[in-house]
């Protein structure tokens, strides 16, 4: 037994050894990883100064496969565009929601990463998706390399997007009562809304085509739309709604809207749209 003992002991060391051996001679002579600290661009530095240290927001535009959806034909956007894109970002979007939300409120609710896309996002439908909001985490914002901030229009239709999605992130800390929404136009919803005719829409109390897929987009498209609109645009708008029921049920909706913001962030949704609205004429003015 004592010399079995033995004999199992130094097979033990010698396999031991043996491993140690090939581990090491598995080892490659140069680590593979790149350890070195990127250097900063002056862009890189901006975004530092104006999304990342005082909000917590780090804004994405260097390309990462694993942050969009490879099946997409999409690229990063082009760097000289990604200043001015997030410019209007700060100042419509965050910039209204510090005046009037308080300065901490984009600061403890707010995606933690903005990510930038120069291309479109195409659909098999025909539509565009503009952005999309991630778990309320991400953000990512799709035609940055399209975006022309001298045209009102154009500035926004793109702020439309991250107001839309900014929704849903408010709307997943705290719900808006979707019974109630559900009440007010309970059988036109549906899934082939890019089919229908605006007007059509609106006549039936949606703000928007879009509205129409289902309440939750319906409630972020009614925001959102009413905050990318003047006072006197969104009169408008509801001037041109012919069917007399169908204004009544939007203004039912836009009604819940401000009932939210108040009850659920005591914050005036009119005072809201006044601040985006400043905004937004300073960036296409500048």
């Amino acid at each position: 037994m004592k010399i079995l003992k033995k004999y199992r002991a130094i097979m033990a060391v010698a396999g031991v050894l043996t491993f140690t051996a090939c581990a090491h001679e598995d080892q490659p002579t140069e680590s593979q990883l790149d350890f070195s600290v990127p250097v900063k661009t002056p862009l890189d530095n901006w975004i530092s100064a104006n999304f990342l240290n005082p909000y917590n927001i780090s804004a994405q535009y260097k390309w990462n496969q694993n942050k969009v959806d490879n099946n997409r034909f999409l690229f990063p956007p082009l760097t000289e565009n990604v200043q001015p894109a997030l410019e209007v970002v700060k100042q419509i979007w965050i910039d209204s929601y510090s005046e009037v939300g308080g300065a901490d409120f984009v600061k403890i609710l707010a995606p933690r990463e903005i990510v930038l896309v120069g291309g479109v996002n195409s659909n098999s439908n025909g539509t565009r998706t503009l952005g999309i909001a991630d778990s309320g985490q991400r953000i990512t914002l799709f035609e940055v390399d399209y975006l022309d901030t001298s045209n009102r229009e154009n500035v926004t239709e793109f702020i439309h997007t991250i107001q839309h999605e900014y929704v849903h992130i408010l709307n997943q800390n705290k719900p808006f009562d979707e019974q109630a929404w559900q009440k007010i136009t309970p059988g036109d919803y549906t899934g082939t809304w890019h089919l229908e005719q605006l007007q059509t829409s609106r006549n039936l109390g949606f703000v928007t085509n879009y509205a129409r897929n289902n309440i939750i987009e319906d409630f972020a498209e009614t925001a959102s739309t009413i905050l990318t609109s003047s006072k006197a645009e969104y009169a408008a708008l509801l001037a041109s709604i012919t069917n007399l029921n169908g204004r009544a049920k939007l203004k039912q909706k836009e009604a819940i809207v401000v009932q939210y913001y108040k009850d659920a962030f005591n914050i005036d949704f009119y005072a809201l749209r006044d601040a985006a609205e400043r905004n937004t004429t300073a960036v296409v003015n500048q």
